[in-house]
């Protein structure tokens, strides 16, 4: 979904606009539960390993998978990534088959199925929480700890695609940030069986980029996150300019952006999943830079995922 993500939705007191949607968010909630109600849940022989949100957008979900997968490797595992089809995550798949092999469907069973018949023997479900009709044999939620519920409400009248209460379906939760108890209270409010785990993104190599002036821009779920983390490497960024989600940039945009690097002495830097989404003409003039993830306690978890399996 390409859009700006509203700023009500992440402030701490609730708005006027969250009182006059609240009832649309009633609505919504009434149709989840009812699908999956309504919805026969499979099984499968493998296992199956979801990483997932309740908040839209921006937790660390897709970083997870691909170190999951990395994971599985050094186990001596053959994973695969599942993924609903959706032509605007397009960007997303095209990174992750530069890791592993990706199985879309619009049905992700049958993708499941088509990855089984292929000898996968892991299959880890980028997205898909809200998907009754997989049984998972472990549920992974993300959350960002800087923006965590936002303002607590549901779509439309908040960020949420459901109520925290969701968790009692989950296995770990995995914080993208700093260790934050009052979280950590919150969440074990819900499920007291569920365990936490915090990991953080990595740049590879921000020093080639040291001595730049950087203008950035982003067209992800929450581009704070990335400005603030090329700034916390001690990155020079001159200019910062965020998108909505999973944007298509027009030639217009990005000869403009080209022009205004030039200018202003400055190089062009974006995420990897945005620089996938650029017209390849224009990526000659735009870097990326890579990340990858460090999972606090990262072989305590390993040994939790070597039982499951």
């Amino acid at each position: 979904m390409k859009f700006f993500k509203p700023k009500f939705w992440d402030k701490n007191k609730i708005s006027l606009y969250s009182i006059i949607l609240f009832p649309l968010s009633i609505f919504v909630k009434f149709l989840s539960f009812l699908k999956i109600f309504l919805t026969k849940t499979n099984n499968f022989k493998i296992p199956i390993i979801c990483v997932g949100n309740i908040y839209i957008g921006g937790t660390g979900k897709t970083p997870l998978c691909n170190k999951l997968f990395l994971i599985f490797k050094t186990l001596k595992k053959n994973p695969v990534f599942i993924r609903k089809k959706y032509d605007h995550i397009q960007d997303e798949v095209a990174m992750q088959e530069k890791i592993g092999p990706v199985y879309q469907d619009k049905k992700r069973l049958v993708a499941i199925n088509n990855a089984i018949k292929n000898n996968a023997d892991v299959a880890i479900l980028d997205d898909g929480f809200q998907d009754s009709s997989i049984k998972k044999d472990l549920s992974i939620v993300c959350f960002n700890e800087k923006q965590w519920l936002g303002n607590g409400l549901t779509i439309p009248s908040g960020p949420l695609r459901e109520s925290l209460s969701a968790l009692k379906r989950a296995h770990y939760v995995f914080i993208n940030g700093k260790k934050n108890q009052d979280i950590e209270k919150k969440l074990l409010n819900v499920n007291q069986k569920i365990k936490i785990f915090y990991f953080k993104y990595n740049l590879k190599k921000p020093e080639k980029l040291d001595k730049n002036n950087i203008i950035a821009f982003a067209g992800i779920g929450n581009p704070i996150n990335f400005f603030n983390l090329l700034k916390n490497n001690n990155l020079n960024i001159v200019e910062s300019l965020d998108f909505p989600d999973h944007y298509n940039y027009s030639e217009k945009e990005l000869e403009s952006l080209v022009y205004k690097a030039k200018s202003e002495n400055a190089i062009l830097l974006t995420t990897e999943k945005d620089y996938f989404r650029i017209n390849e003409k224009y990526r000659k003039n735009i870097s990326f830079i890579e990340i990858d993830i460090e999972i606090d306690n990262e072989s305590k978890f390993i040994k939790e995922l070597e039982k499951a399996l």
